[in-house]
């Protein structure tokens, strides 16, 4: 089944084209990633697919959705992680994802990422769903400490790969600490300015001061308690995207919807992860959604027809429909 060309995408690029100069096949992330969220805000939504382990296959559910579907998404989403494996497979990661920006595609990073109370390498019940005490986060919030230095080593660890990133043009929608408003990572669930907040403000810091330019920094939040999400949130100049994972519904609510207007101001919002594709019903009802990531593994469990349904929608852009040429 052949889909109809989004008329509203083609508009929007005729926007950025317009201050863009010549029209090129360039990827349209090329005129700025955060621009081009912009434009399709209200009237289009990114499809995206995370990818996950083994990252020596970082295709692997992208392709099966070409599969179900015929389109490739038009966002490609991507994990540092944390076992030893994937660790030493990551320049597999950062190849896949410069080849998926130069075919036009959005690229997106999370960073499962080890307490700095451990090694490089960890588990995820005992390492990446570990614990601090109150003690070692304050220790680690705290400037020049032996807990703060090594989570700016462990942040060190991305920098190269991040770096390549930048020398080859990709502009990485980047989510460090995601779900920070939840409990379930060493990393999250702290409210108030010395809690993950702070943590992120940590994060923002050390990798702008290592150069890194071209990371647009996406602040995710889950939608277990929206009620508070101001308590997590860092400065404004540290947040360029707000997105929220929806995995206690079935799809985001008009509240989480709401909540998130709220809590972005006039950044972009984003459905960071998803277990379900959003139906074209709930993308008309709430059409600020600039892309959807469906995670990994949970496309095995997804409907086909309601996958094709989603990604054959006039609302929702794939990969090819993301051209500017």
């Amino acid at each position: 089944m052949r889909r109809r060309r989004s008329v509203p995408l083609l508009a929007a690029a005729a926007v950025l084209l317009a201050t863009a100069g010549p029209a090129t096949a360039a990827p349209p992330a090329a005129t700025g990633t955060l621009d081009y969220l912009r434009a399709v805000s209200g009237t289009n939504t990114i499809s995206g697919q995370h990818n996950k382990e083994p990252l020596s296959n970082p295709t692997r559910w992208t392709q099966q959705v070409h599969d179900i579907t015929g389109d490739y998404p038009g966002l490609w989403g991507g994990d540092l992680l944390f076992s030893e494996a994937d660790v030493r497979d990551r320049q597999n990661l950062v190849d896949e994802a410069i080849n998926q920006w130069n075919n036009g595609a959005l690229v997106s990073l999370t960073w499962h990422v080890c307490p700095p109370t451990q090694g490089s390498s960890c588990t995820w019940d005992d390492g990446v769903r570990a614990e601090l005490s109150d003690e070692q986060w304050r220790e680690l919030i705290t400037d020049g400490t032996p807990l703060n230095q090594a989570w700016k080593a462990r942040l060190d660890e991305a920098v190269p790969y991040l770096r390549q990133l930048q020398d080859a043009g990709v502009q990485v929608l980047w989510r460090p600490l995601h779900e920070i408003n939840d409990g379930w990572s060493w990393w999250g669930g702290r409210p108030g300015p010395e809690g993950s907040a702070a943590l992120y403000r940590i994060t923002h810091e050390h990798l702008t001061g290592q150069g890194l330019t071209s990371l647009v920094w996406n602040w995710n939040v889950k939608d277990s308690d929206i009620s508070d999400l101001g308590s997590y949130r860092p400065a404004d100049e540290q947040v360029d995207v707000a997105s929220i994972d929806i995995w206690e519904k079935a799809a985001p609510t008009d509240a989480d919807y709401q909540a998130m207007l709220a809590v972005a101001g006039d950044r972009p919002i984003a459905l960071g992860e998803v277990g379900t594709t959003p139906t074209p019903e709930l993308l008309d009802a709430q059409p600020l959604w600039t892309y959807f990531m469906l995670w990994a593994e949970y496309l095995d469990d997804h409907d086909p027809a309601e996958l094709q349904r989603t990604y054959w929608d006039d609302r929702v852009l794939v990969l090819d429909e993301m051209s500017r040429g």
